[in-house]
This record gives structure tokens, sequence and C-alpha cells, in this order.
């Protein structure tokens, strides 16, 4: 079957990612519904939530492993569901679960991914050589990757989901269980990714990498987005000193924390 593209707005096609009243259930559970956003090219954006919100659900849809029951999403204003290919091109992608053939070494692993995506021998070394030099995995390069500590197995994974230089990059939970010193070269590699007009959205728990970070963030709660702008209009609507209180008032546990906190002073 020919797939055909889904007439879009020049406004879609200078942004990155469009979610256009997408919404996914599981059986009686709706894990997103009807969610409107768009993200703009060269931004850092963080999708931030509770566990069960939707969040993973939403970036699945986005890189294709889901399929919307309603909506749309668009990636630089292609529809991802009528041309799956073409958007996955153009998208990196790197799950909250790592999944790698742990038998291979980084540098077997990345030769592999790229050749998924029809690089030339020549971009495949250059472009492995620059990745490893910036993740800091030189010395790793010819271990197997099932001898590698949990922080440098995120860090390969990293490299294979930017190694076609997508323009379009999702991260799912990118921090968790890195070291500090891992964790600053990734948000070195963000900000430099972003820098270059290209697209980031990640999901977090760790509120302060988040407003260290983004510039613009969305709040799932129960699969709808609940608050959504730049970090400072959210500050400012909920008069919170930062994103973590903004985050707790605006999801409605900031109350519960309190009676928790003051129940624990008293025993």
């Amino acid at each position: 079957m020919v797939q055909r593209e889904v007439p879009t707005t020049r406004e879609s096609r200078e942004l990155g990612i469009v979610y256009d009243k997408i919404s996914k259930s599981f059986g009686d559970v709706m894990a997103v519904d009807a969610v409107d956003l768009k993200i703009p090219n060269g931004l850092l954006y963080a999708l931030l939530g509770p566990n069960g919100s939707g969040k993973s659900t939403l970036m699945k849809l986005t890189v294709g492993m889901l399929k919307p029951d309603s909506g749309r999403v668009l990636v630089n204003g292609v529809d991802a569901m009528l041309n799956p290919i073409s958007v996955r091109r153009n998208i990196g992608y790197m799950p909250e679960e790592v999944v790698t053939y742990d038998s291979l070494t980084p540098a077997e692993y990345l030769s592999f991914i790229a050749s998924l995506y029809e690089m030339s021998s020549e971009s495949i070394r250059s472009r492995s050589e620059a990745l490893v030099h910036l993740l800091a995995l030189d010395e790793y390069m010819t271990k197997p990757i099932g001898e590698l500590s949990h922080g440098n197995r995120r860090k390969v994974v990293l490299a294979t989901s930017i190694i076609h230089n997508p323009s379009v990059l999702i991260l799912d939970e990118p921090f968790s269980g890195l070291d500090p010193e891992s964790a600053k070269i990734l948000k070195e590699t963000l900000l430099d990714y972003v820098s270059k007009g290209k697209t980031v959205m990640i999901s977090t728990h760790v509120m302060e990498i988040a407003e260290a970070i983004s510039k613009r963030v969305a709040i799932m709660q129960r699969g709808k987005v609940v608050a959504e702008g730049p970090l400072e209009d959210l500050r400012s609507r909920t008069g919170a000193k930062d994103l973590e209180e903004a985050f707790l008032q605006v999801t409605g546990v900031s109350g519960e924390i309190q009676d928790l906190l003051t129940a624990l002073k008293a025993l």
C-alpha cells in the first residue's frame, strides 16, 4: 500500500513534534487522553509526571512502537503512522529499560545500529569516533557490553540513538542510575544537540535536572496534560519557588506530603 502524506501547515513543518488530540488506552485504562502539544525545533522539552501518568506511552506513540486509538503525531510535519519509515529515520529513541546485545562490544553494536540506517562506512567511523569521545567511552569500546556498568551501558544506548544524527531525540528517563560524571556528560550532550536546532524530549523524575536544562515542560497525570509551558510561567502561575514545588502543587500531592511530614515529626 502506498503511503500518502497528510496535509500539514507550515507551522507543523517548523515544529519538531506535534501531538494532535492523540489518545491510547489499554483495556479500561486511558494511558494517553486527547493530548495536544506543540514542541518547537531547537528546544529541550521535559515531560514530567508521576509513575503511570502516560509519559512512556506518549513517547512510544511518537516513535511508532504503539498505534494510537485516535489522533496523530507529526514529526517535522510528517505523520508518524502514515509514514513510519520516514519518521523513524529522523528520530533517535532511548527507552527507560536498556536492552542491548550483551555479547557485542560497543564498537560492534554502534556499527550494527548504524548499518540499519544505511550509513556509509566512512560516516559510521566518523560518527562513532565523535560520539565515543563525547561520551567518554573510549576505554570500553572493545569490552562486551554485558561487562559494562549501568551508566556506561546507558551511554552506549544513547550513542546508538544519535549515531544517525536524527533531528528529533526522544529519551525516556535518560538520567536514571547515572553517576554525577555521566549525568554531567549527558546534560552537556543534550544542550549541544539542541543548540544545533534539533529537538530533544526527555522524561524524568528528577526535577532539578528538568529545571536546569529544559526551557519548557509538560506535566502529565492520568493520561492528561495538566500543565504546560515555559518554566518561568509555570512557577509564576503556581506561586512556587521552583519546579519541584510547582509539580507537587499541580499534581495535587503537596498536601499529602505535608501531612506525611507532620506525621513523621510526631513519631
